[in-house]
């Protein structure tokens, strides 16, 4: 479990990076959506290789099925319900988060890095952290910490309040992967397989929701390559 934790840690430090660089640096709005395309590109080869595929082996295609929409369910209500409590523009580089709820946009930053934790604690059972789930985890925080930072940033959030607030993210998704640990019965494949399908679509959702409009809305019909190539990138690093 301690293991899990600081994997947990590790992949959302990455919020903190893009936090400094959307400070320091000012990346491009460019930048920032081709690392979130290539990251949504490996955590839905993470999702194939390393979740679904899994569950598959102990469950029947339709309580896995069943699953994966009963995560993607869950994660799009708390969602829903962040949205209309001022989260929604949590990600927008522009500034327009001056218009939501600040404790909005903390728990929406906060719900958005649960699924993916989650997941990298179940992978740290299967003997050892999953090098491309950990890569994907890596490539959809950094630049959600730096598009959410540019748009605080530009909403008059001073860096200490912002940083504090990742912070924060960071202790959560730390819990949350050593929770994935827990949560897997390695005494029971039934168990575990019901974990990873619910696990799965409450990722997808994830994605769908919240990295793959903003690089669209950057990128363009640029998006589909880079989502591929980073999907390529998963199953070369899956190889290892």
């Amino acid at each position: 479990m301690v293991e899990a934790f600081g994997w947990g840690a590790v992949g959302a430090s990455a919020l903190l990076v893009g936090a400094l660089v959307a400070y320091l640096l000012a990346p491009s709005r460019s930048a920032i959506a081709v690392v979130m395309a290539l990251g949504t590109g490996l955590l839905i080869g993470s999702v194939s290789f390393e979740l679904i595929d899994e569950a598959l082996k102990t469950r029947t295609v339709g309580w896995v099925a069943l699953l994966v929409l009963a995560g993607a369910a869950v994660f799009t209500v708390g969602d829903w319900l962040l949205e209309r409590g001022g989260g929604g523009k949590r990600k927008d580089p522009s500034g327009a988060q001056a218009d939501g709820a600040p404790l909005a946009i903390v728990l929406g930053s906060v719900l958005d890095g649960i699924p993916e934790s989650f997941v990298l604690g179940l992978t740290v059972l299967q003997g050892g952290v999953s090098l491309s789930l950990l890569a994907g985890v890596v490539l959809s925080n950094l630049p959600e910490g730096m598009s959410s930072s540019s748009g605080l940033k530009a909403a008059g959030w001073p860096r200490r309040r912002v940083m504090l607030m990742w912070l924060a993210v960071v202790a959560v998704s730390a819990l949350s992967a050593a929770a994935g640990y827990v949560m897997l019965d390695p005494s029971s494949g039934h168990t575990g397989a019901l974990v990873q399908a619910f696990a799965a679509g409450a990722l997808l959702a994830m994605l769908a929701d919240t990295l793959l409009p903003e690089a669209y809305a950057v990128e363009g019909v640029m998006t589909g390559p880079l989502v591929v190539a980073g999907f390529a990138g998963s199953l070369a690093l899956s190889a290892l």
